[in-house]
């Protein structure tokens, strides 16, 4: 008898949390209706959350919540991308470019530097370094793959991402607002210093709806700085290796390098279609509401995600090292981010 398990019964293991997802995110919007200030999308963050840290989740809601919060985020974001246009990216002009590369290399190399410090392993630094600097557990994922890197250092650093990129929801828009910040600025700030991509659109959806796009649009440049630096380290890693017996190394030159995400490449078609100008006001406002309730989807499943208890049980130096490096790249990106034109 085949063990494979039919694309029917995969939908049915899907349906239980995404009926749930879809409950939170009417409440969201709901709450929004009565509320303006309150986005829709914080509020199915902070309800997916609590109820998941109050342990009223199902485990039967698993499996749907995590397709949420990882497929249904990326249909989110190509969706986003008609809500965007080359002309607007291209305000960000090289200073702009300049200075989210400048908070990717010193936010990378200086986590290293200070996981050294800390006699924290290299190769819990390096992924940390990784996901902090770049985009959070895709980055650390990508990474692990490309150095053969420890399955326990890739754990401990998908759960400080996890823990200092779910602070930051809620810890940068009280700065933001402490500092005055206007929503474009603040939307920059969050593309530049958050780690996953759930986790900026969350935190700059609670700032203000008009960060949403500029934080998306420096977050995505982030994003496509993986693909060159996850090939540098590779290309390291397979030539210091290339001499090992193979019993060694059984699995040296196996992993394969991983290319620009296709939601990253279906996100710039969309942003191109948006250019040309082909597609009507009332379709892009239908567009944006399918958009918003993709992301609210996600961001339901992100909150359930958070482990509250299980963070908790982290060791000190490595909690240490996240809190020295989420330091580090908010100080950095909030610098940095004045070279960026205010014309988005």
């Amino acid at each position: 008898m085949s063990s494979k398990v039919s694309p029917l019964h995969r939908l049915g293991g899907i349906v239980p949390g995404l009926v749930f997802a879809g409950i939170a995110v009417a409440c969201g919007f709901a709450v929004s209706t009565h509320w303006a200030s309150v986005s829709p999308l914080t509020v199915s963050l902070v309800l997916g959350a609590i109820v998941g840290n109050l342990g009223l989740i199902p485990h039967s809601f698993d499996s749907g919540l995590k397709f949420a919060s990882k497929y249904i985020l990326r249909a989110g974001i190509v969706l986003l991308g008609f809500q965007l246009s080359f002309s607007e990216v291209a305000h960000l002009g090289s200073r702009g470019f300049l200075a989210v590369i400048a908070v990717v290399l010193i936010t990378f190399f200086g986590t290293q530097y200070i996981a050294r410090l800390l006699g924290v392993s290299p190769g819990l630094g390096l992924l940390t370094a990784t996901g902090y600097s770049i985009c959070g557990v895709s980055a650390i994922s990508a990474m692990t793959g490309a150095i053969d890197g420890d399955e326990e250092d890739a754990t401990y650093a998908i759960a400080l991402v996890t823990l200092f990129g779910s602070i930051s929801i809620f810890v940068l828009p009280v700065l933001g607002h402490l500092m005055n910040m206007g929503d474009v600025r603040f939307g920059m700030w969050a593309g530049s210093s958050v780690h996953d991509v759930a986790q900026v659109i969350a935190t700059s959806t609670t700032y203000s709806s008009h960060s949403l796009a500029p934080a998306v649009i420096v977050k995505l440049t982030r994003v496509v700085l993986l693909a060159p630096l996850v090939a540098t380290y590779g290309y390291r890693h397979s030539r210091t290796q290339k001499h090992a017996e193979p019993h060694e190394h059984p699995h040296v030159g196996s992993q394969r390098l991983s290319p620009l995400p296709l939601f990253i490449i279906l996100f710039l078609l969309t942003v191109s279609i948006r250019t040309t100008g082909a597609i009507s006001l009332d379709a892009l406002s239908n567009i944006k509401q399918i958009e918003k309730m993709c992301l609210g989807l996600a961001l339901v499943g992100l909150g359930a995600g958070v482990n509250v208890k299980k963070l908790a049980r982290l060791g000190a130096r490595p909690i240490l090292l996240g809190l020295s490096s989420w330091i580090l790249v908010l100080v950095t990106s909030v610098i940095t981010i004045r070279l960026i034109p205010l014309h988005l």
